[in-house]
């Protein structure tokens, strides 16, 4: 996993409140066993019509907001199933962060797990970012989201922060164990029965 430091980037604005799983990664797209190339189909039933043309009136068929790595949105973000996947498309579009006042609590722990930093601002102030489309500067380290001479404050659980900030997922957690692991394995090679 890459790591999350500082991130500069103007916002693509999602302006809309309620927005599930479904709606982030359609169901009949999660035949995929790879988290690679959800990207496209990313807000898929909202970004094209059912002949798959794009919909010129939504915010990622906007050629403004194209490579931009913040994804903002209002609150109840990622409600809905538990699917992973949601994550996976974030991230595999180009998104690295996310800002809203709200999240759902499972779609907030997949973003972590998967690279993405979900950012909860007050309502006022991810109101302040919907009016200036200004570039940002989102900083783990420092926890703030800096915007036209504004600066806001996020929290954070530490061990969350420092997983992002380092790039570590839980198999790269794990791996950072690797020396203990192998040799718990060779002195304890013996036979033992399960209880």
């Amino acid at each position: 996993m890459e790591p999350f430091t500082v991130l500069k980037s103007k916002a693509t604005p999602l302006d809309r409140v309620n927005v599930d799983t479904d709606q982030i990664v359609p169901k009949q797209f999660l035949k995929l066993v790879s988290r690679a190339g959800f990207g496209k189909y990313l807000f898929y039933d909202w970004r094209f019509d059912k002949d798959g043309r794009p919909k010129a009136d939504f915010v990622l068929n906007d050629p403004r907001y194209e490579g931009r790595q913040i994804l903002l949105a209002r609150d109840n973000f990622g409600s809905g199933s538990s699917r992973e996947h949601a994550a996976w498309a974030i991230l595999d579009y180009g998104f690295r962060a996310m800002i809203a006042p709200s999240f759902a609590d499972i779609f907030y722990n997949n973003c972590f797990k998967n690279g993405v930093l979900p950012v909860r601002l007050a309502p006022e102030e991810v109101d302040y970012l919907f009016n200036n489309d200004v570039e940002m500067t989102v900083d783990l380290a420092r926890q703030t989201v800096a915007a036209g001479g504004k600066e806001m404050h996020f929290e954070v659980d530490a061990f969350r922060k420092k997983l992002l900030l380092e790039g570590l997922d839980s198999i790269g957690l794990t791996l950072q164990l690797e020396g203990q692991i192998a040799r718990y394995e060779r002195e304890n090679t013996a036979y033992r029965p399960l209880l």
